[in-house]
């Protein structure tokens, strides 16, 4: 993960303070095109903080850095046309149905009238909604919400998609859905995915690179297998992430459900 042409993401000493908090803490990031990228640790370790100035929503305290090259301080416009965004809090409106969700989405980015039922019907159709498109988002089950919201992202084509908690709040059936669909998405737009993730499992199965963050500070990285390793011949990345947080993981299912998982995860960073 060293720097280069190669890499998308690049911050050197990235800092985040609020007051005399610091919730990152010189943060070094180097994350390569087309990869798959996890920020690990316990809640309040600053990931989503880090993602949140990678996105231009908070101002770095100390440090810089850069999304496909331009500046995340002075160039705040133009990494917002060239990423997407998934929150762990939903962002899909439960009144309106999966396409007119799409079509606000379709506005907001910009995206030319030409071009946009193209692109809504594609979006629709590579996430499994096509069936569904003109139903109410308020009666989706956990993963399809998960999955227009990943859609909803995608419309404007972006280099990098940066995604909060991506399956929290989906059984088990769902997640892998979900998962099914993000390795679709790298593999048919060569899209870079940056993902916060309590669940090893899911880090284990998507992630080419890991970070582990704790306090604000990287404290390991390596790809899943490394830093298994890196605790012992039999350890797991379990046991990695315990080593180095101190902490394990967790995880749990329709909108509601989601919604009160996101609101809980988000108030604690």
């Amino acid at each position: 993960m060293g720097d280069g042409v190669d890499n998308v993401v690049v911050t050197k000493g990235l800092t985040r303070r609020f007051g005399d908090f610091v919730a990152v803490d010189h943060l070094d990031l180097a994350i390569r095109t087309g990869s798959v990228f996890g920020l690990l640790g316990r809640n309040g370790a600053g990931k989503t903080t880090t993602i949140k100035m990678l996105i231009t929503l908070l101002k770095p305290s100390e440090g810089e850095g850069s999304v496909a090259g331009y500046d995340i301080r002075s160039q705040a416009s133009q990494v917002r046309r060239v990423i997407g965004y998934v929150p762990q809090l939903i962002s899909a409106d439960g009144s309106l149905t999966a396409r007119e969700n799409l079509l606000v989405f379709a506005h907001l980015y910009q995206i030319p009238r030409k071009q946009r039922k193209e692109r809504i019907a594609r979006a629709l159709d590579f996430m499994g909604l096509e069936k569904s498109a003109n139903q109410l988002v308020r009666e989706f089950s956990g993963g399809m919400v998960r999955r227009l919201e990943i859609a909803q992202s995608m419309l404007h084509r972006p280099a990098v998609l940066f995604l909060d908690e991506p399956t929290i709040g989906l059984d088990p059936a769902a997640r892998r859905g979900v998962w099914d669909e993000l390795r679709a998405l790298i593999a048919s737009e060569g899209t870079t995915l940056v993902l916060t993730t309590h669940d090893m499992e899911e880090a284990r199965e998507l992630c080419n690179d890991i970070v582990i963050m704790h306090l604000g500070r990287i404290v390991a990285k390596g790809s899943p297998d490394e830093l298994a390793a890196s605790i012992g011949p039999e350890s797991t990345l379990d046991d990695a992430f315990i080593a180095y947080t101190g902490e394990g993981s967790e995880s749990e299912g329709g909108l509601r459900n989601v919604a009160s998982t996101r609101r809980t995860a988000g108030r604690l960073g």
